[in-house]
């Protein structure tokens, strides 16, 4: 007994076990939640000793912001600017900050729990969410701002280019969180590379026309 206790141990402390816990927490929390997620639940589908949590990650909110982290690194192929140099123009990089973003939302070879795991902390949010907005998704919405700036022009208030920004954001995601209802109302829909660049290219088109058309708007509904 003492020995095979002593080689369920060794498998816990294994340079392999922290990945087994990430993948394992990752699909537990997405679901049950944070709250109603266990370490007991977590190690035995990880094939862990159950002290593996606190040795490698210190607690289960701990390891929680680590698994959010752990899903968004899996993207971070996908390079806001897409590998555009130095020179490329306002519109051009708008376009690839749209394209990126749909690539990381509709990531084929992902495990189905990233999406669901981070649906879950945007509805039942947690401390993990303000670590991740301040790591890695301001950063983001910084840079989209700074584009749509460029676009509109220095005269622009910042009220008017955080607006734009989540305008912009908002679309893309609405091809994510609609999906049930999209797949029903046009099911030959599909999010493949090919799509997404089409995607990429009517979301960034719309929004372009918009932001160079602004005033005019405004001055319509005065």
């Amino acid at each position: 007994m003492d020995v095979l206790k002593s080689e369920i141990i060794n498998k816990s402390l294994s340079p392999e076990t922290p990945e087994r816990l990430l993948e394992a927490a990752g699909e537990v929390f997405a679901e049950k939640g944070f709250r109603n997620a266990t370490i007991r639940d977590i190690c035995k589908r990880a094939g862990a000793n159950i002290a593996a949590v606190n040795y490698h990650f210190g607690d289960k909110e701990h390891l929680y912001i680590e698994v959010i982290k752990y899903a968004h690194r899996t993207l971070v192929k996908y390079q806001t600017d897409l590998g555009l140099d130095d020179n490329a123009s306002a519109e051009e990089r708008l376009k690839a900050f749209i394209m990126s973003f749909l690539l990381r939302i509709h990531e084929d070879g992902s495990p189905a729990w990233h999406g669901k795991l981070m649906l879950r902390e945007l509805t039942e949010p947690t401390r993990a969410l303000d670590t991740f907005v301040e790591d890695t998704i301001r950063p983001q919405f910084n840079l989209l701002n700074s584009i749509v700036k460029e676009v509109i022009g220095n005269e622009a208030t910042i009220q008017e280019v955080r607006a734009s920004s989540f305008s912009i954001i908002g679309q893309c995601l609405f091809y994510f969180h609609a999906m049930p209802v999209i797949n029903r109302l046009v099911p030959q829909q599909k999010f493949k590379v090919k799509d997404i660049e089409r995607l990429a290219e009517h979301i960034s088109r719309f929004s372009l026309t918009a932001l160079r058309n602004r005033d005019e708007g405004e001055e319509k509904y005065r």
